[in-house]
């Protein structure tokens, strides 16, 4: 079926494009990208006074399946990720078992694509069971479909280990994932180590224990000429390396969540564990960096690491509690509202990092982008729509959420997937 959609403001930051104009999408691809399309048979959608946007990518997503169906499926994951306006997601490994072979990568892949409203792409485990010891068949595990490669929560302590990822993430032309952290400075922290975790009686991960492993990650980065990605940046001294790197040409790239920019440690004084996760909410000042660094270009993209759990799994003292924010349905108009609606950045760059961005450094062709041919994957937003996040209206599985009650501007109105409308919050807009 032919969706003509009309009168929207479509902004495509790979060309530049900010205008009102009409897209024809044909066969799950743009067909046409011009002013006043007549197409006979189309489906047509009104989007006065709405934005088209490429379609959104999360590249750090935690879909839990298979394994730990009861905190997430591919199902139900992609449909949170449709309501939050995201096309294509990248699962992170730590599933059980772990996605360290080509039958795990395989199996993501066809359950996807069975019962999955959105593109799901998965990302494989650096060394086997994420151990940190032995390298995973990379090739193989490339070649079954894995777009990118980490060891997540459980990161590759060993240098020598991270260097010869990198070198085979070279020879593949893919990219390494990095979760920062010096397990043996962070060992059993709960919460940023600082003058809130000495108040509320918690033991803190200091913030070298992501700045040594970013360091470490920018050597053998620029000794292996080779791109690493660092995730979920969280402190001030972090985003420093990262700028400091990126002016000496190393082929590094990072990205931050909303949590990181706009939570912090403060919040944790009632111990409510919504707000325990790992990196944990750092102070002011590191989220006020982090801010900066955004303005400034120095962090490429916006991801979630949406990590559900249970009621059950959360309902315990703070010390026990899993680490994790479900974040897929509240990220964009959280951005909306404390990013672009504050002038802190423009609407034309909010859209590249949470879009064009995550899909050139993924390696993720023809996303990310509307241009004659590329995929139909579209976003359409209301900048003038006013929500309340309510954890409770959910399609995810996961309700440890902190910004529940939070009043924001902004939000996804449609969500379009090869052509097809995947969700929408006003069915109205649409007729023949």
């Amino acid at each position: 079926m032919k969706l003509l959609i009309k009168n929207g403001r479509v902004v495509d930051p790979s060309s530049g494009l900010d205008k009102t104009i009409d897209v024809l999408i044909d066969k799950g691809k743009i067909a046409a990208i011009k002013p006043n399309i007549r197409a006979s048979g189309a489906k047509i959608i009104d989007a006065s006074r709405l934005v088209v946007a490429p379609g959104f990518i999360d590249m750090h997503v935690h879909l839990r399946e298979p394994g730990q169906e009861e905190k997430e499926t591919l199902s139900t994951g992609a449909l949170a990720a449709a309501r939050g306006g995201f096309t294509s997601i990248a699962c992170m490994p730590n599933t059980e078992p772990v996605n360290d072979n080509r039958g795990v990568t395989e199996y993501i892949l066809s359950e996807a694509k069975k019962n999955a409203v959105v593109n799901i792409f998965p990302v494989a485990s650096i060394t086997r069971r994420q151990l940190g010891e032995e390298l995973t068949d990379m090739a193989d595990l490339n070649d079954a479909g894995a777009v990118a490669f980490s060891d997540d929560g459980f990161p590759v302590q060993n240098a020598q280990v991270m260097r010869r990822a990198l070198e085979y993430s070279k020879i593949l032309s893919t990219i390494i994932i990095d979760h920062c952290e010096d397990k043996n400075l962070s060992a059993e922290g709960v919460m940023h180590e600082g003058y809130h975790s000495y108040l509320f009686g918690l033991k803190g991960i200091p913030s070298s224990s992501e700045e040594v492993m970013v360091s470490r990650d920018i050597i053998l980065a620029q000794r292996a000429d080779s791109p690493v990605h660092i995730a979920h940046l969280s402190t001030k001294g972090a985003t420093e390396l990262v700028r400091d790197a990126k002016r000496k040409k190393v082929k590094i790239t990072a990205e931050v969540t909303p949590h990181h920019l706009f939570l912090t440690d403060s919040s944790l004084e009632n111990y409510d564990t919504s707000y325990k996760v790992n990196p944990p909410l750092r102070s002011k000042e590191d989220a006020q960096a982090l801010i900066r660094a955004v303005k400034d270009g120095i962090i490429d993209a916006i991801a979630t690491d949406h990590a559900p759990h249970t009621v059950d799994d959360k309902s315990v003292e703070f010390d026990k509690a899993p680490f994790g924010i479900n974040g897929l349905e509240t990220a964009v108009s959280l951005c909306l509202d404390r990013l672009v609606n504050a002038k802190v950045i423009s609407l034309h760059k909010f859209i590249k990092m949470i879009s064009f961005n995550p899909a050139l450094i993924l390696g993720l062709e023809n996303k990310g982008r509307i241009q004659v041919g590329a995929d139909a994957d579209l976003t359409l937003l209301n900048l003038r729509q006013e929500i309340v996040v309510d954890i409770n209206t959910f399609k995810s599985k996961g309700r440890n959420n902190p910004f529940h009650g939070w009043k924001l501007k902004g939000a996804p109105q449609m969500t379009i997937v090869g052509g097809k409308v995947v969700y929408s919050s006003s069915p109205s807009r649409s007729s023949q």
